[in-house]
């Protein structure tokens, strides 16, 4: 058996899934200022409908490190940069707390220029004036070589042995300085606060005596087991949209083009599925208008939900953005989207009464009639879901894997269906499709698509291997690993495919998800002469091999 937990912004979702079946499904309120508690409310309901069975894995969809950099409470971090010779400082903004020093590597890992540990001292005394203690540092090119960035740290610890030091090459081994800057930064700014919050839950599901796998859901659509995510919390942004991409194509299991609109309590999540595959943000996951190294889907998230508030306001309607608790028919004390659509279309959805008259105290207010008001809110929010698709269009376009579909088809590309998601999209988003002239698919299991997303999900990883035979060296950009060649010289291409499938396989063995490499591909296969003179003195390689995101070999689909 299976379970997959997703923590929304106002419900968190349960599934026990197994053998094609959705065995229990249990939506409980969220409560914010308290995630853990939310999630095992949730996860004992599901072990008692259980009733002792095995459970193989737990899967955990949560809006802990979300929360914390959308709300800007992650306590205040300091950025110690090495970016060496090319962009001006200023082009550098990642935060106030920022400091340049100097130390640079080029571009095959070699150290060009040492570090200044005078420099570092200053800077360090001015963290501590203004009582800073957690640091991030990154130097450009560390992914070749890490050695500046850790004597950086040493010198931190000697100082003083509490500050907390996250350095950007342990954090992502990618090119692209300034990603992994910010990646680094986001990750020493959440990594205490996950950190205490993955004990917690560890502890809890110790002491329920529960033998399964514990996985956290990545913004990549894929999952890692919760040890992981201790060194990398931004992996489990955006985690939300990434559970209702993988939930809408859990239960369509086609290869139509597709919008998802998952409609929650308090937002609107937008994704694409391109023939059935999610389409993914080439940049990297955006956190507070910085890209970052963190993979994840090209999504975007509305403050527009089924529980956003009805509200007359200086003779004026106010649809949302604000959520006060659940629409009128289910028992809130407010009208809410939700309630005007159960109204003007007649859904029967809860108790149609109560939206009724909630509905038709705000349309006194505002001098209308209820049949005006209802008309009024049904145009607001069809017309904020169509310019957001139709914005999310423009940027889609601008995505690799647009362009391809578009070249492979020889047509522009053409949308089959909206995928409705969340409690609310029974109610919206048959309409929004009518609007936009496609169907609309939405599953009976649709208020609970996120949690089977995250149930049905494997594991994800992604390597590259770089090789500079000339320097008789390669390393990784994941798992940090690095050696020599022991034939330099005879090096081919065929030999690097080989090397980065077995660095692959140590790096899942660490994280404990070896069994998931049978999925691997290769995404990259490059090599390039170096030459100096008229001889070649070595060669470049550069390999990537992945663990694509998908489902469990188990997971065949799910009957109505």
């Amino acid at each position: 058996m299976l379970i997959g937990i997703d923590v929304g912004g106002t419900f968190t979702d349960g599934i026990l899934f197994d053998d094609g079946r959705i065995l229990a499904a249990v939506k409980k309120p969220t409560r914010t200022d308290n995630l853990q508690e939310s999630l095992l409310a949730v996860l004992d309901e599901l072990l008692s409908a259980a009733q002792g069975a095995d459970i193989a894995r737990v899967v955990l969809s949560t809006t802990l490190v979300t929360n914390l950099l959308a709300t800007g409470q992650g306590e205040r971090t300091a950025l110690f940069m090495l970016p060496g010779y090319g962009l001006p400082h200023k082009a550098y903004s990642v935060t106030a707390d920022i400091y340049f020093l100097q130390g640079a590597v080029d571009f095959r890992g070699r150290v060009i220029e040492n570090i200044d540990s005078n420099q570092i001292y200053a800077a360090l005394q001015d963290i501590k004036q203004k009582g800073i203690r957690r640091i991030a540092v990154a130097c450009k090119f560390s992914n070749r070589n890490k050695t500046l960035e850790q004597r950086i740290r040493d010198e931190i610890v000697k100082f003083d042995p509490n500050l907390q030091v996250t350095i950007s090459a342990e954090v992502s081994g990618k090119l692209n300085f300034p990603r992994r800057a910010a990646t680094a930064y986001f990750t020493a700014m959440t990594i205490t606060e996950w950190n205490r919050f993955a004990e917690r839950i560890n502890q809890a599901i110790q002491a329920r005596h529960l033998d399964a796998e514990i996985h956290i859901l990545k913004a990549d659509g894929g999952t890692m087991p919760l040890s992981a995510s201790l060194s990398n919390p931004c992996e489990t942004i955006f985690s939300g949209p990434a559970a209702s991409t993988m939930g809408a194509a859990a239960l369509s299991r086609d290869k139509q083009n597709s919008v998802v609109v998952d409609i929650g309590g308090t937002t609107t999540d937008i994704s694409l599925l391109i023939s059935g595959e999610p389409l993914y943000a080439s940049k990297g996951a955006r956190i507070d208008k910085h890209f970052t190294h963190v993979n994840a889907f090209a999504v975007r998230s509305i403050a527009l939900g089924g529980d956003s508030v009805i509200r007359c306001r200086d003779n004026s309607i106010r649809v949302g953005p604000m959520r006060i608790g659940a629409a009128a028919c289910f028992g809130g004390d407010e009208p809410t989207v939700t309630d005007v659509f159960n109204v003007y279309y007649e859904l029967g959805v809860g108790d149609a009464v109560r939206s009724q008259e909630l509905l038709e105290s705000v349309a006194q207010s505002s001098q209308m009639t209820l049949q005006s008001l209802c008309f009024f809110v049904v145009e607001t929010v069809i017309d904020r879901l169509k310019r957001a698709i139709t914005e999310m269009f423009t940027e889609w376009e601008n995505e690799p894997a647009y362009k391809v579909w578009e070249v492979v088809h020889r047509r522009k590309f053409q949308l089959h269906r909206i995928i409705g998601i969340g409690a609310a999209a029974h109610a919206i988003v048959p309409i929004l499709a009518t609007e936009i002239d496609v169907p609309a698919h939405i599953h009976h299991y649709a208020p609970v698509a996120n949690a089977l997303g995250a149930a049905v999900v494997r594991p994800t990883l992604a390597l590259q291997l770089h090789i500079d035979t000339a320097s008789n060296l390669y390393t990784t950009d994941s798992g940090g690993l690095s050696g020599t060649l022991p034939d330099p010289r005879n090096f081919q291409l065929s030999d690097a495919k080989v090397l980065a499938m077995s660095c692959l396989e140590e790096v899942s063995r660490a994280r404990g998800v070896e069994k998931y490499t049978v999925n691997a591909s290769f995404f990259m296969e490059e090599q390039f002469n170096m030459i100096r003179g008229w001889d070649r003195v070595g060669k470049i390689f550069e390999v990537g091999i992945q663990v694509a995101p998908g489902f469990i070999d188990e997971y065949q689909g799910v009957s109505e």
